[in-house]
């Protein structure tokens, strides 16, 4: 009889020499880590050697470039220790993302309705119609 806990190195061991537990940890929770923004244009691709390797197009790389010190600091703050000491960009295509479901045209009030009504270029009036449409539609949650 041996104690479980002597078998877990060695079952492990496999699996963190193709990725790292901080690895997994950034990979799951990138965009809570780098924020909303940084996140729908970049894809963590690996942790190695203090080197996280990051997929991005190229006019991003170089924006990150300029923020990899908050960036480094944002994910080492997240890991709870000083795991990554330097970036590396790699070129990657855009993700195609789905184009943004179109809402139903929220109803006008009637005195914008009335006010339409008056405007006597049709292209103007549609113009108008769909502005007024997006100041009164109700907001995102």
């Amino acid at each position: 009889m041996r104690p479980l806990g002597g078998f877990i190195p060695r079952l492990t061991r496999p699996a963190f020499k193709r990725r790292s537990p901080a690895g997994a940890l950034l990979m799951a929770d990138w965009a809570q880590v780098v924020g909303p923004a940084i996140a729908a244009v970049t894809v963590p691709k690996r942790l190695s050697g203090g080197t996280l390797t990051i997929g991005c197009s190229g006019p991003v790389a170089m924006e990150l470039q300029h923020l990899a010190p908050q960036l480094i600091s944002r994910v080492n703050a997240a890991l709870g220790t000083v795991t990554v000491e330097a970036l590396k960009f790699v070129q990657q295509a855009p993700s195609a993302r789905p184009a943004p479901r179109r809402q139903a045209d929220a109803p006008l009030p009637d005195t914008v309705r009335g006010a339409l009504d008056t405007v006597g270029s049709p292209g103007l009036r549609d113009a108008l119609a769909r502005l007024a449409r997006g100041v009164y539609r109700a907001p995102q949650k």
